[in-house]
């Protein structure tokens, strides 16, 4: 463990084996940081927040601090990291609004400069974040989602698994995994073939998404009627059997 004379690593604060934090960081005392981590300098970390084993934190980033929201009334909230994160220069990741609740990002996630994580988001595993990238409070993030610069998802919005986000893109309702999703107000896209591929899913799951795809959105059929055929049509793979899921559990909608 090396500590940068110039760092304030606050008493009660447990880091972890082989973990660096640089110059002029402030550490808080309820923070936890795991083996391996590594944090460069000017690194804020605060409040109840818990960081896994090889993660790196770049200059800048102000991760555990209070959130934004201005319903806020006092109280233990969290922020749970995972492990082999790399979280890029000013990145902002806000402890939860109530007591006992938690913000959660997963592992191995690579969140890029100036991107926002705000209260009580969670944030799958292997999630991409580009540059800007900002999700409101209680946004629900699925693993694999790779996300454009400058794009925003409004608050309690979810975002499905492997799905790919454009650039600059509003996001006020749910986007549906594998699908790609792009515009502003957004728009469905197509199914994220490239990401299928890139996850090793063979052809045969391609092919199903695709299927599920001109079902729900090139036919003209309402939303309940399309996933009735989905479900007596498809084979009910474990992919989409999720897509039909997801779609069912939404409470904002879907972006059609």
């Amino acid at each position: 463990m090396a500590i940068h004379p110039t760092a304030i690593v606050s008493n009660g604060a447990v880091i972890g084996s082989d973990t660096d934090i640089g110059p002029y960081s402030i550490i808080g005392p309820n923070v936890h940081i795991g083996d391996g981590t590594r944090v460069m300098s000017h690194v804020v970390i605060d409040g109840y927040t818990t960081i896994g084993k090889s993660c790196t934190i770049f200059p800048f980033a102000s991760l555990g601090t209070q959130t934004q929201d201005l319903k806020f009334r006092g109280g233990k909230t969290f922020v749970e990291i995972g492990d082999r994160n790399t979280i890029r220069e000013y990145v902002t990741i806000n402890s939860a609004t109530n007591d006992g609740e938690k913000t959660v990002v997963g592992s191995g996630c690579h969140i890029c400069a100036y991107c926002h994580v705000a209260h009580a988001c969670v944030v799958g595993n292997d999630v991409i974040m580009s540059n800007g990238a900002t999700l409101a409070g209680h946004v629900k993030v699925e693993d694999m989602v790779v996300m454009g610069g400058l794009c925003a998802v409004h608050q309690f919005c979810r975002v499905g698994k492997l799905s790919m986000i454009g650039g600059m893109t509003r996001v006020v309702q749910d986007c549906p995994p594998f699908m790609i999703v792009e515009g502003n107000p957004s728009d469905v896209r197509g199914p994220n073939t490239i990401g299928l591929k890139r996850r090793n899913a063979d052809e045969h799951i391609q092919k199903l998404i695709k299927e599920a795809y001109r079902i729900l959105y090139r036919s003209d059929l309402s939303t309940t009627q399309a996933l009735e055929r989905i479900v007596k049509e498809l084979e009910m793979v474990p992919e989409v059997e999720h897509f039909v899921a997801f779609i069912k559990s939404s409470e904002r909608g879907i972006i059609k």
